[in-house]
């Protein structure tokens, strides 16, 4: 359309403007256009009762954000999706003037300008709305047009981001870690035009430290050609512990020469085209990675498949840490409910935080071992029913057992209506004989208190002897493959038991290094020698005045 100098033209969604422009992001007046003698002035806004009030969404002029801009020959507006190209003719003509009221800056002052009367030649506004949506490089930040280039970005990318939403769903639903990975590389052939992916995790030790190795936990392919080929597929080692020291993703083009990929002829032989690869990372660890292919000899990742790779890598190694987290809490948790059976709770806590202290196979330290036994627990058995005897046992080792764990010791067994525990493992401490003793003593009395007590007529009946004995003996998990068990074994095992054998009810027998390794703590009396098999010389003992 012309533009005639002295007078305004309107732009705006208003159909009363002179220019309309049927678009949401345009406000109902959002821009005027004015003429004088210096030319034709671009303003953002609208006048009404002298004020000026400018648009929501700007005024572009040559991709910059103009509130007012002296518009020359072949100049560029942008005012929503709306491209409107100024056009000035070449020969201007003489004008006649007439005062309009306008704005030369931001300032807001009225001015009187006066504009021409006669039309200006070829002067021309051509207007083409909605010819541009999506990105433009020479456009700034806050422009609303797009390219028909941005479109498809936009595209891609809203794909991307509806995966990565499904992806997030998936994973958060899933936890083992073979079904993890299946979700994941359907994801990837959905997103990708990966031939193969293939995801390896790093091995971990048995109290979960990671080695570095990776292992292969998942690989699949898009077509059933390619299975073979898959059958022998080999994973650069250069490249995988690239991405896992640098923690980056890589993309290469073409295996043959990339030289990231020099000592992997195994890749090249098997006509891989592209790769990428991407780490399993989280703030953490590096739990692994995921390696993807192209066979076709013609085709090759973009940096869009990358990127979507990535993310998705990242996603699953969150997913990966928190399946590891909750298969150790598990782990744990069974280890607690068992160890607590036969040892302390600080202690369980102990070995829960440093597994090392258990030593699987077997160590030699020193321990206080103690034996219990009923004496003439055989007629109490053939005078009961085996309801009562069952029930007397249950009370009796679940009072004896809370004893030894109030010190510090391990049940290691019970043996028929004895039990066996010991003091200093798993971990040794100066204490063990003095803790060993005075349990022994505060089983005795707890026995004495349940053989007092009205409702128990059937402890009437029960004594208990008890030996202890501290030396050096063999510790750790003693057994076969199948099944083990944390015990003691040795000759300190051997005299304590010795001991307990040849005490009688309410004794406590203990050897000279328990008298010696527990101090005086309580009234002994020296008994005569003990000879014991597999001993030479007698074996001095004490008898413990408990009561």
């Amino acid at each position: 359309m012309n533009l005639n100098p002295g007078r305004m033209f309107t732009i705006g969604r208003a159909k009363e403007n002179d220019v309309v422009l049927n678009d949401r992001r345009v406000s109902r007046k959002h821009a005027f256009i004015f003429g004088d003698a210096s030319g034709y002035k671009m303003v953002d806004g609208y006048i009404e009762n002298g004020e000026l009030f400018r648009s929501v969404n700007h005024v572009f002029v040559n991709g910059n954000v103009h509130l007012e801009h002296m518009l020359s020959d072949a100049e560029v507006i942008i005012i929503g999706e709306s491209r409107l190209e100024f056009q000035l003719a070449a020969e201007p003509t003489v004008v006649q003037t007439t005062p309009v009221t306008a704005y030369e800056s931001e300032e807001i002052k009225p001015k009187t300008v006066k504009f021409d009367d006669a039309p200006l030649g070829h002067t021309q506004v051509q207007i083409s709305v909605n010819e541009i949506i999506g990105r433009r490089s020479n456009l700034s930040i806050e422009s609303t047009v797009a390219t028909p280039e941005e479109i498809k970005d936009l595209r891609r990318k809203a794909k991307i981001l509806e995966l990565l939403f499904e992806s997030s769903k998936l994973l958060g639903t899933v936890f083992e870690l073979e079904e993890i990975f299946e979700k994941v590389t359907d994801l990837i052939f959905r997103g990708t035009p990966s031939d193969r992916v293939v995801a390896m995790l790093v091995e971990e030790t048995a109290d979960g430290e990671l080695t570095g190795e990776l292992y292969q936990v998942a690989a699949r392919t898009r077509d059933a050609s390619y299975e073979k080929l898959s059958e022998k597929l080999s994973v650069s080692r250069t490249i995988t512990k690239k991405v896992m020291d640098e923690r980056v993703a890589i993309l290469s083009q073409d295996a043959k020469t990339d030289e990231q990929f020099q000592g992997a002829e195994s890749i090249v032989s098997q006509g891989v085209r592209s790769t990428i690869c991407a780490p399993l990372i989280t703030q953490s660890n590096v739990h692994g990675v995921i390696y993807a292919d192209r066979l076709d000899p013609f085709a090759a990742f973009s940096p869009d498949h990358l990127e979507l790779i990535s993310a998705v890598a990242a996603q699953t190694a969150v997913t990966v840490e928190t399946v590891k987290a909750h298969k150790r809490l598990a782990r744990e948790e069974v280890a607690r409910a068992n160890y607590c059976r036969f040892m302390p709770e600080y202690v369980v806590q102990q070995l829960l935080e440093n597994p090392d202290s258990f030593r699987l196979g077997g160590i030699n330290q020193t321990i206080t071992v103690l034996f219990a036994d009923i004496r003439g627990f055989t007629g109490i058995a053939e005078n009961e029913s085996p309801e009562k005897v069952v029930g007397l046992l249950n009370q009796y080792f679940t009072a004896m057992t809370e004893i030894i764990f109030e010190h510090g010791g391990t049940l290691d067994k019970y043996i028929g209506d004895g039990l066996m525990a010991l003091f200093g493992a798993p971990t040794a401490t100066p204490a063990d004989a003095t803790n060993a003793l005075n349990a022994a003593v505060a089983m005795q009395k707890r026995l004495a208190e349940l053989r007092s007590e009205p409702d128990n007529l059937s402890f009437r009946a029960v004594e208990i002897g008890i030996g202890l004995h501290t030396g050096v003996a063999t510790v750790g998990y003693i057994g076969s493959e199948r099944r083990s068990e944390y015990t003691a074994i040795g000759d300190t095992v051997n005299l304590a038991s010795r001991l307990e054998s040849n005490t009688a009810g309410g004794m406590i027998l203990i050897s000279d290094a328990t008298a010696q390794a527990a101090g005086d703590i309580f009234p002994m009396e020296k008994k005569e020698p003990l000879t014991v098999k597999n001993r030479v010389q007698p074996v001095e003992v004490y008898e413990v005045k408990w009561n």
